[in-house]
């Protein structure tokens, strides 16, 4: 099996997509699949292995983070594989959404698409102006139209999956979430991260890994900060990310005057310091409301660390059974009584530590979900491949 994939994001660029394609990619290849990406260029390079094709892209002022790929030279990328992919595989719904239908058509192979980005409760919080129910209607109808305009959708979780059919899409629906390589999640040195930043060997900390961005519901995080800051007065709330909500929370910090409880790391390298970081933190925490899988619950999780979150589209399938896992209403007491719990009562953290690798080792090994997509291909291909000898049939009838 051949495949070919296209991503508007990819690593230098830290979020769950690149995650995700990272991981598939990997365990794929495991499989025997090979995969090529066709993803933009970074004005920070990555070491990228022989089948990443970067492409020209330029500087986007609304998302200086992100990246736009030039549609033509896209195309033209695809178009090298000809006669060498058996599916084309998008990951995100711009440039490369476009172009892969596009290529899918002209290299006459299935399309299957991920739809990672639960845009609903997204689009508002990047087009200010623009009423929350009308960015919620464009949100769906463009949804919509893109699914049903591929073979077959993966969505991440089943809650997603229902969102889906709620909007009208017709096209098959795969629930396939990113699973966690744990050969990954096996080192870590915690008291090193404390010691890069000055951190106490014995100071609680909270932490929280991800886009700082409005959707993730940082801000009712400090809320909770503040009130554990009554019962546990030397809690440092790590948080290691970047994002376009980064100085409106920095204001808030300062505002709620818990600088001294607040400490900005950044994008972390994930194969070092970002493991130091999770190993570093006494409990994780998390409150987003658009997760359509929660990747780092899950990483937390197989490094042993607590987490205290709330359940909410994705995130919800992800804690359904979680051990070593609080889950919490979106309630500032009741979040911060289970984060205090944990940081006070020490052989519950260590109960939870140990129930939390054991979980995410039996039920979210990336090598079986990675399986499950490979299965989906197949089964593309043929369908495919049984539909063109009808028509060419059909046509000789």
């Amino acid at each position: 099996m051949r495949v070919l994939m296209l991503s508007d994001v990819f690593f230098p660029r830290v979020n769950g997509v690149s995650t995700s394609i990272q991981t598939f990619r990997h365990d794929l290849a495991a499989r025997g699949c090979e995969t090529w990406l066709v993803t933009p260029e970074y004005p920070v390079r990555w070491q990228d292995d022989a089948r990443v094709l970067r492409q020209p892209s330029r500087y986007l002022a609304f998302d200086p983070e992100d990246r736009m790929m030039k549609s033509g030279a896209t195309l033209a990328a695809c178009m090298t594989l000809a006669g060498k992919v058996d599916v084309l595989h998008v990951q995100t719904p711009f440039v490369a959404h476009h172009i892969g239908i596009k290529a899918a058509r002209a290299l006459q192979v299935p399309v299957v698409e991920t739809y990672h980005t639960f845009f609903e409760e997204y689009l508002h919080h990047y087009l200010p102006l623009l009423p929350a129910g009308i960015a919620r209607a464009i949100a769906r109808t463009f949804s919509r139209r893109q699914c049903n305009g591929v073979d077959a959708v993966v969505a991440p979780s089943q809650q997603l999956a229902d969102v889906l059919r709620r909007y009208g899409v017709t096209s098959p629906i795969e629930t396939i979430p990113t699973g966690l390589n744990l050969d990954e999640f096996a080192g870590g040195d915690g008291d090193a991260f404390r010691a890069r930043y000055g951190i106490a060997l014995g100071r609680p900390v909270m932490l929280l890994v991800g886009r700082v961005a409005h959707e993730k519901n940082i801000g009712f995080l400090l809320e909770v900060l503040a009130e554990v800051v009554r019962s546990v007065p030397k809690i440092l709330f790590v948080i290691a990310g970047e994002g376009p909500a980064l100085p409106s929370l920095k204001r808030a910090v300062a505002e709620a005057r818990l600088d001294r409880h607040v400490l900005f790391v950044g994008y972390l390298d994930r194969r070092g310091p970002l493991l130091d970081c999770y190993r570093a933190a006494d409990v994780f925490v998390f409150a987003s409301r658009t997760e359509t899988q929660g990747l780092v619950l899950l990483e937390s999780l197989a490094l042993g660390v607590p987490v205290v979150s709330t359940a909410v589209l994705g995130t919800k399938e992800v804690l359904a059974t979680a051990a070593g896992a609080l889950v919490v209403r979106e309630d500032v007491n009741e979040f911060a009584a289970a984060v205090t719990r944990v940081l006070t009562e020490p052989a519950l953290r260590a109960t939870l530590a140990s129930a939390g690798r054991e979980f995410v080792e039996r039920q979210w090994s990336s090598r079986e979900m990675a399986r499950r997509l490979f299965e989906l291909y197949v089964e593309l291909v043929r369908t495919k491949r049984a539909d063109s000898t009808v028509t060419r049939y059909d046509s000789a009838a």
